[in-house]
């Protein structure tokens, strides 16, 4: 194969950050018309030799060629000017302006010295019916579902018409047929000779989808094959330098009393009526479709939203729940579904976003602080899930994705909850770091702890749960035992 067959090569990447070697010699390259891999454990340096090739950070050696020349890419936008972009798994979103202006942000179209918006409404109709997206884009981006506005950053995306398209965990919030929609148009993609960068943890996409695949491990290369000569336990060894034996180690666990008992909750016209009990020891599963409301449910017994009806009770007893204190108070943790929106405080060290949530547990009666045990518990509970860091005095807007999302996981691990919510724990976290946080789930069920896990992964909501409660259109449909489970009972319930 020659060079010319290359849209991109990356040779000898280096990029250092303050006490961390993030890319240390990193090559990759990139044939036409292709679809690529980009594989590896969070914090393997993916995001960061993205960012590198996109102009966000400067790298301290090496070179990038396009079609065989080296360039220079400056910022973003010049990125943009040499024929790339990238669809971000943080979106980033202007809640507050249209569909259509989020679309056309940087590059608006003018006629004269006025906006054409009409030009504008009209093209953003063209692409997002191209791509079957149901979203009016006149509506504000702020009142669309986390899942609809990936689809619009999708979008926009596409709309650059650009010879090459990174895409980092693009389908972490989408349907099964949000997914096959973004799989139509990446098939379009390579009829057309574009190229296309794609991140995901999901081995299944990347044999569906992928010709190619590189591993990274550690800020080095791990490994690269074609995918017709891969295996999915070859390339989960390459990712994390051991064997993952089991991704969903659900063990039998004693199922006690009931703990929480839910009845005829609703909210406004969000959801009616739902139904449920949850036992010490027992995972409970939530699955629906994109807009059924699962996370609605599990964020108004969390106190994020205001129920309209219903009772919840907690050992028997009715309670009132209005804020995330009184559940925190009443012992009910909850991992949020959108991490940057709802659980991380970006400013904060990452020991200040584990300990939070637990420091009425380390005040004695005049309210100070043992930061001594607090830290040492924090560290603890981080050191567990390994999170990929330069210290846990950094800022954890400076981590990865999946690093973030553990150390949210810490921070109710650390807290002990009688009552563990946890809303898609494993978006955008590889396949190593899943099977130690479904670990520590199935350990918690195993101390008695009661778990409510929300996931959009019919695999993993199978595999983990006792129990799951199907949603549909903000209704319950149905309740189904582990014995009964099946993936065709648990969609039929699902568009029921």
């Amino acid at each position: 194969m020659n060079g010319s067959e290359y849209v991109l090569e990356i040779h000898d990447v280096v990029k250092r950050f303050p006490g961390v070697l993030a890319l240390d010699q990193v090559n990759f390259s990139l044939r036409k018309g292709t679809v690529h891999a980009l594989m590896g454990e969070n914090g393997a340096g993916k995001s960061t030799l993205m960012k590198c090739l996109l102009g966000v950070y400067h790298m301290d050696s090496g070179q990038i060629s396009l079609h065989g020349e080296p360039v220079t890419i400056l910022n973003p936008a010049d990125a943009i000017r040499h024929g790339l972009s990238m669809i971000h798994q943080e979106l980033n979103p202007i809640p507050k302006r249209s569909v259509c202006d989020n679309i056309w942000l940087g590059r608006e179209l003018r006629k004269g010295i006025h906006l054409d918006q009409t030009e504008m409404m009209r093209q953003s109709r063209d692409i997002l019916s191209r791509l079957h997206i149901k979203v009016n884009p006149a509506k504000l981006m702020g009142s669309l579902s986390v899942a609809q506005m990936q689809m619009v950053e999708i979008a926009k995306a596409v709309s650059y018409n650009a010879e090459i398209i990174i895409m980092d965990e693009p389908t972490s919030a989408l349907t099964e047929a949000e997914i096959r929609s973004l799989f139509t148009v990446i098939e379009e993609l390579k009829a057309a000779n574009k190229a296309v960068i794609y991140i995901s943890h999901k081995i299944d996409e990347i044999f569906e989808i992928c010709d190619d695949v590189t591993v990274f491990r550690d800020g080095k290369n791990a490994g690269f094959a074609t995918v017709k000569d891969a295996t999915p336990q070859g390339l989960i060894s390459m990712m994390v330098g051991r064997k993952v034996n089991n991704i969903y180690p659900k063990v039998d666990c004693p199922i006690k009393g009931p703990v929480l008992k839910v009845e005829h909750l609703s909210s406004g016209e969000t959801f009616q009526d739902i139904s449920f009990t949850v036992h010490k020891g027992e995972i409970f599963g939530f699955y629906g479709l994109v807009g059924a409301g699962r996370t609605e449910v599990c964020e108004t017994l969390f106190g994020m939203r205001e129920k309209s009806a219903g009772t919840i009770q907690l050992n028997g007893k009715n309670i009132k729940i209005k804020s995330p204190k009184d559940a925190i108070r009443h012992g009910i943790g909850m991992v949020t579904e959108d991490r940057r929106a709802s659980g991380i405080f970006p400013v904060l060290s990452v020991l200040d976003n584990i300990s939070i949530a637990n420091l009425k547990k380390y005040c004695n009666r005049l309210y100070k602080i043992n930061h001594v045990a607090l830290r040492k518990e924090a560290i603890a509970f981080g050191d567990e899930l390994r999170i990929k860091m330069p210290g846990y005095g950094a800022r954890i807007m400076n981590l990865s994705g999946g690093n973030q999302q553990k150390t949210i996981v810490a921070r109710w691990l650390m807290m002990q909850p009688d009552i563990l919510i946890v809303d898609e724990p494993t978006r955008g976290i590889d396949v190593g770091a899943k099977a130690e946080i479904h670990s520590l789930i199935t350990k918690l069920a195993g101390e008695g702890k009661a778990i409510i896990m929300i996931s959009s992964e019919m695999p993993e909501v199978m595999g983990m749960s006792d129990r799951i409660l199907v949603m549909h259109e903000g209704k319950m449909t149905g309740i189904i035992k582990r014995p009964d489970f099946t993936q065709e009972r648990i969609m039929e319930l699902a568009i029921k």
